[in-house]
This record gives structure tokens, C-alpha cells and sequence, in this order.
């Protein structure tokens, strides 16, 4: 069963609160998501570290409910 954008931004929110994001449905199937996510707690991290703090929110979601999701994170200026 697919997940919804807002599920997705709940989970990551949840985990880092301070983050702002957007979620683009990218084939419009509740499968293949790209997120932009911005948080003060990504400075100092590695881009990995950055994603691994978001697939850690995801849970077990990733490769099941979740099919695919392409991130690009960043820390506010």
C-alpha cells in the first residue's frame, strides 16, 4: 500500500522538528517521492549523515510502503 505525502512529512517532522519540507509526488502513484528537506540539524553532518537522520524517521517504510524517494537536504542560510 503506497504512503501519502503528508504520512511522509509527519515521520520526517517528527524526527526533526525543525524541518521545512516539500514532497513532490514524482509519477503521481504514492511510490516514487523526491523530498527537499532544510534543517539546522543537518550543519555539520556529511550529506550521508543528512540522509541517513531522514531515512531513520522513515522507519521500516523505505523499500516496502515506500518504494523510492529522492532527497536533496540542506541547512538553512
Amino acid at each position: 500500500m503506497p504512503m501519502d505525502a503528508a504520512t511522509i512529512e509527519q515521520m520526517i517532522l517528527k524526527a526533526i522538528p525543525d524541518a521545512k519540507i516539500n514532497i513532490e509526488d514524482l509519477r503521481e502513484d504514492g511510490d516514487h517521492y523526491a523530498a527537499y528537506i532544510e534543517s539546522a540539524s543537518f550543519a555539520g553532518k556529511s550529506r550521508v549523515a543528512q540522509h541517513k537522520m531522514v531515512f531513520d524517521a522513515l522507519e521500516d517504510k523505505m523499500g516496502g510502503e515506500l518504494h523510492a524517494l529522492a532527497l536533496q537536504t540542506s541547512v538553512p542560510k
